[in-house]
């Protein structure tokens, strides 16, 4: 497999296919329709924020790479984009129509189960049972001119192991046993970072001792009023 491309090119050329099946009327997109779809909140693992400069500088990368074009209407003055990705006269890769939604989806979310997949692929494909979902995955693994798609290590405690494709690189899992990452074959998008636990600690702790000095605070002011009552009574 030749083409190897970044998280966020993954998230770029993802939308664009997306958009290409699923709102044929609004492609080509905008610079700023390919940014909202960058940025949504739903269908998409991790959600980000980017800026239209960052899009813009993701789609540079990409057309050097020969796997975005600008293409504008007739008349139009805004730039539209569209990939050349696969299934186009530009390049030799070529998906069928179920092939092509897990690998838009596998880019947009991350690695996922085969029931997931067939869950999220509906608005593009359709697929009689996951039985059929993993076959296709399946020929994405073993074609000629991939792999394409990877089978994960099942994690602990879960049913189902997951997919990922394989554009972004090896992936990083984490070893059951050691509690170590080692390499599997593909590498989900980079997560959005979080609180670590002990900043949550530190956190809860700094409320708890406000909270102390809120109660403080009050008993006092309630006893010098009743301190005041009793004078007043006597």
């Amino acid at each position: 497999m030749r083409i190897q491309l970044t998280d966020l090119e993954a998230r770029v050329i993802g939308v664009l296919i997306e958009k290409s099946i699923t709102t044929p009327d609004q492609y080509p997109l905008s610079l700023n329709a390919l940014r909202n779809g960058c940025n949504q909140k739903s269908n998409r693992e991790p959600v980000l924020n980017l800026a239209e400069a960052e899009v813009q500088s993701v789609l540079d990368g990409l057309a050097k790479k020969h796997l975005v074009m600008e293409k504008s209407g007739f008349g139009s003055r805004v730039p539209k984009f569209q990939h050349r990705f696969c299934n186009s006269e530009f390049g030799s890769l070529k998906f069928t129509d179920q092939e092509l939604a897990l690998v838009c989806v596998l880019l947009l979310r991350g690695p996922q189960t085969a029931g997931e997949l067939r869950s999220r692929t509906h608005r593009m494909c359709s697929f009689s049972d996951a039985a059929e979902v993993e076959s296709t995955l399946k020929a994405l693994g073993q074609r000629e001119d991939g792999p394409f798609v990877t089978l994960l290590a099942r994690e602990p405690g879960k049913r189902e192991a997951r997919y990922a494709q394989l554009f972004c690189g090896p992936v990083q899992e984490q070893d059951p046993v050691a509690g170590h990452p080692h390499p599997a074959t593909p590498a989900p998008p980079a997560v959005l970072s979080t609180t670590t636990r002990d900043e949550r600690i530190d956190k809860l702790e700094r409320s708890v001792e406000a909270l102390e000095q809120a109660v403080e605070d009050l008993q006092r002011e309630m006893a010098t009023l009743c301190g005041g009552r009793t004078d007043l009574a006597g």
